[in-house]
């Protein structure tokens, strides 16, 4: 079965989605962080860590290797259900596999994100050994949105890492509720989803009529509340 985590930094959310079933772990990055209007990262992440053991990734921000490993060393320190999120390639794009190696020898869970294509994913997994648990976070609604189609890359990179029983392989960036239902069917380990997504998704199993009544409903009481005239 597919997991579902949630993408999202909010304290008061992430408090309500921590008991919500559907829900087994969270994703954040310093976007989410900046706009859940986190001042102090590291206070922000172990405040988050007081309300959930769920699996839950936090990200670096450090553009270099050196740096790289020093953040990730003090973030894994925060928690046994933390996973250190680390961007497939710098700023400039060099791939980091220095770090993710170093890291992954020192048996740090890792969540290897920004990857795009079942070549990067063969990069990583070069790397790695076959025992410390890691995520390849696949963006398949980024790649979307610039006309490219994802399903290619997730098939590659999910029959690549059959051989990792360690290696879980992660549908990122959710445009729609279908995208869980497509994840699945191909075979992804975890879908990360905002938590709006996450509502629909268990509102999952109306039939096309359902939906037409319901469409047609609407489009009638807006137009009564309008006081549309012909």
């Amino acid at each position: 079965m597919i997991k579902v985590f949630c993408d999202i930094a909010d304290v008061k959310v992430i408090k309500r989605f921590n008991k919500n079933k559907i829900v087994k772990g969270f994703t954040t990055n310093p976007s989410l962080m900046r706009k859940a209007g986190a001042k102090n990262y590291s206070k922000y992440c172990k405040d988050i860590l007081k309300i959930t053991n769920k699996p839950i990734s936090f990200e670096v921000f450090a553009d270099n290797n050196m740096e790289i490993i020093d953040q990730a060393l003090k973030i894994k320190e925060w928690g046994k259900n933390v996973y250190v999120k680390i961007p497939v390639t710098n700023s400039k794009g060099k791939f980091l596999g220095n770090p993710i190696k170093f890291l992954n020898n020192k048996n740090i869970k890792l969540n290897i994100t920004a990857v795009y294509s079942a070549s990067q994913t063969k990069q990583i997994l070069k790397m790695i050994n076959k025992k410390t648990k890691l995520i390849i976070s696949i963006f398949a609604g980024r790649a979307g949105d610039v006309g490219k189609d994802p399903i290619p890359e997730f098939k590659k990179s999910i029959q690549l890492a059959k051989n990792f029983k360690n290696v879980e392989i992660l549908w990122a960036s959710v445009r729609e509720p279908y995208n869980y239902l497509q994840a699945k069917q191909l075979g992804c380990h975890i879908i990360t989803v905002p938590p709006t997504l996450i509502k629909k998704i268990q509102k999952f199993g109306k039939s096309f009529n359902q939906l037409t009544i319901e469409t047609v409903k609407a489009f009638l009481v807006d137009s009564k509340k309008s006081k549309f005239t012909i």
